[in-house]
C-alpha cells in the first residue's frame, strides 16, 4: 500500500477506484463501502485506493473536542492494509483545505489528483467549504470529469444503521460487547507506556499506564483486555479513570498484564477491550482496593 501525503499519484495509480471518507473506526459500514469498491476495482482491473483526512475534520473545526477518535491514524493505516489497497491518500485538513469549495474539491482532488473512474462514498457524505457538497454535487460533475459516483447503501445491524457516532456513544457507555460487534474486532487503544507513581507495584499489581490522548473516553471503570506488543500477546485487566482511592487528577488507562514481569516503559502496546467489568469507585483504603482487584482479576480470567 503506497501512502501519499498531499502529493500527486504516480502513473500506476491514476484512473482508479476510490473510496472517500474519514473512516474513523473502520466499522462494518465502512467495511461495506471498502469491500464494494475493492470488488469493482477487481472486476474492472483498476487500482484501488482510499482518500481520508487528518485530523478528523470535526476536531479541526472545534478545538474544544479533544477526545473523539475511535482509532489513531496509525491504527487506521494498519487496518486499511487488510483491504489490500494499492494506495492511500491522506489529505491534511487545515485552514486552506477547509476553504476549498465543493466544486474545487472535485476538480483539484478527485480529477486532477487521481483522475479516478469510480468514486465510492456513503449516502451522507459532505465535503467542501461549509460542507456544501453532497452526493448530488458529485453526480452533477460526473460527465465533466469522467468518473462515476457510486453511493453505497448504509449497513444495518438489528435494523439500525451503523455509524461512527453510534460507536462512540457505545464506547462512552461502556457497551464494549456491542462496540466490538459493530467493528467486527475488539476496539483498542494504542500508546507508549509512561512512567507512573508505581503504586500498583507497591500493592502487588504493577500496571502499564497509557494516556488517552485524542481517543474517545470509554466509561470509567474496569475492563477485561488483551494486550499486544512487539514482544507478546497476553490477557490482562485495565482501569480507565482518575484513581480516586489515590486522589488522582489525570485520566489514565492502567493495565495489569497477566504473566508479564518486565520493564515496558516507553514501549508501545495496544490494549484491546473485551468486556466491561465494573464502574470505577473510591475505596476506604488500599486493603479494600487490593481485595477488589483480586476479584476483578478472577472475573477477567473467566
Amino acid at each position: 500500500m503506497k501512502i501519499y501525503n498531499n502529493v500527486k499519484l504516480n502513473r500506476n495509480h491514476l484512473n482508479s477506484v476510490i473510496a472517500i471518507g474519514n473512516f474513523d473506526g473502520l466499522h462494518l459500514g465502512h467495511q461495506k463501502v471498502l469491500n464494494e469498491a475493492k470488488q469493482k476495482a477487481k472486476r474492472k482491473r483498476l487500482p484501488f485506493g482510499v482518500i481520508t483526512f487528518e485530523p478528523v475534520p470535526v476536531m479541526f473545526f472545534d478545538k474544544k473536542i479533544k477526545n473523539h477518535r475511535i482509532n489513531s491514524l496509525e491504527q487506521k493505516k494498519l487496518m486499511l492494509k487488510i483491504f489490500k489497497l494499492d494506495f492511500l491518500i491522506i489529505i491534511k485538513f487545515n485552514k486552506e483545505f477547509s476553504s476549498l469549495s465543493a466544486e474545487k474539491f472535485i476538480e483539484k482532488i478527485i480529477y486532477k489528483k487521481t483522475k479516478c473512474k469510480y468514486l465510492y462514498v456513503s449516502k451522507n457524505f459532505r465535503f467542501g467549504f461549509k460542507r456544501r457538497g453532497n452526493i448530488q454535487t458529485l453526480k452533477k460533475f460526473e460527465k465533466l470529469y469522467g468518473y462515476k459516483n457510486i453511493i453505497t447503501k448504509p449497513f444495518k445491524k438489528n435494523n439500525r444503521i451503523i455509524s461512527s457516532t453510534i460507536v462512540r456513544k457505545k464506547i462512552r457507555k461502556g457497551k464494549i460487547n456491542e462496540v466490538n460487534k459493530f467493528l467486527n474486532r475488539n476496539w483498542s487503544i494504542e500508546g507508549k507506556v509512561i512512567t507512573g507513581r508505581k503504586r500498583g507495584r507497591k500493592i502487588g499489581f504493577p500496571t502499564c499506564n497509557l494516556k488517552l490522548h485524542s481517543y474517545v473516553i470509554p466509561r470509567l471503570g474496569v475492563y477485561s483486555v488483551r494486550v499486544k506488543s512487539k514482544y507478546f500477546i497476553k490477557n490482562g485487566i485495565s482501569n480507565v479513570g482518575y484513581r480516586p482511592t489515590f486522589n488522582g487528577q489525570n485520566l489514565l488507562l492502567e493495565t495489569n498484564i497477566f504473566g508479564i514481569n518486565r520493564n515496558l516503559y516507553n514501549k508501545v502496546i495496544t490494549v484491546y477491550f473485551k468486556k466491561f467489568i465494573r464502574p470505577e469507585k473510591k475505596f476506604k483504603d488500599f486493603k479494600f482496593l487490593k481485595k477488589q482487584i483480586k476479584l476483578d482479576i478472577q472475573q477477567a480470567k473467566k
